[in-house]
């Protein structure tokens, strides 16, 4: 049985402390947060606490914390024989090398607390200071996902950057998108089934191969149009995006 503390309270570690509370051979004994008020919806599946000088002996130590507070809270950690991992994309894994044991446990995902999700299907990126730990950290993520992948910091920095590319930057167009169409009294829904054409297509052909519209087809009068009722600010994300899209693809300008 592994004993499995899990620090923090926001959406990673909302996922994390369900999947790892129905896990088979884990025991999920505490999860800690300074807010009470944020440690409410876990009390039903663990115990909880707002005081690190109190945290249960533990196996591993999961920290699904802010980026600019892993290092803090970990410093307040005792050092001990247990795992100390962190779920950050961008934080090296040195931060935790005042730990004899310590490494990354990165789910690559988007998550929100009231939008379920099927860990099983989730990648999550491994590394650790040994090989050993980095066994053992492969049959930890093997009990709540079935894609596990070994991947070392500066690989884990790039990787991130790429996830803030597909998801982050796409979602604020989606945003934009959902903007204008409201600005215009025409419902969003419309566009869900070609968002969703988008990423199926991804199935079977590469981003580059998938790729449609005006920028590519470099159709002019099309691209006038639409700068034509773009205010300002618009014109000019939509002047860049037409341009990296011709540039990406050898397109003239």
């Amino acid at each position: 049985m592994i004993n499995l503390v899990i620090l923090g309270a926001g959406n990673v570690a909302t996922h994390l402390a369900k999947a790892f509370s129905i896990a088979e051979n884990v025991k999920l004994k505490q999860v800690y947060n300074h807010r009470p008020e944020n440690l409410l919806a876990f009390k039903s599946i663990a115990p909880t606490t707002t005081d690190l000088n109190q945290l249960e002996k533990a196996d591993v130590y999961l920290i699904a914390l802010k980026d600019d507070v892993i290092a803090e809270v970990a410093g307040l950690l005792t050092d001990n024989a247990a795992l100390v991992l962190h779920t950050s994309g961008s934080v090296h894994l040195d931060v935790l090398n005042r730990f004899k044991n310590h490494g990354v446990f990165y789910p690559v995902q988007t998550f929100s607390k009231k939008k379920e999700v099927n860990f099983r299907e989730i990648p999550v990126c491994l590394e650790a200071n040994s090989a050993k730990n980095l066994e053992f950290l492969e049959e930890f993520a093997a009990k709540i996902s079935n894609k596990i992948y070994r991947i070392d910091s500066n690989q884990r920095k790039s990787l991130h950057l790429a996830a803030v590319f597909v998801n982050n930057f796409t979602n604020h167009l989606y945003s934009l998108g959902a903007e204008i169409c409201r600005e215009n009294e025409i419902s969003f829904d419309i566009l869900k089934p070609l968002i969703r054409e988008t990423v199926d297509k991804l199935e079977s052909l590469t981003p580059l191969e998938a790729q449609t519209g005006p920028a590519l087809r470099d159709d002019k009068q099309t691209i006038a149009r639409h700068l034509a009722i773009l205010e300002p600010k618009r014109q000019k994300l939509y002047k860049i995006l037409t341009q990296s899209i011709q540039e990406f693809n050898g397109k003239k300008l």
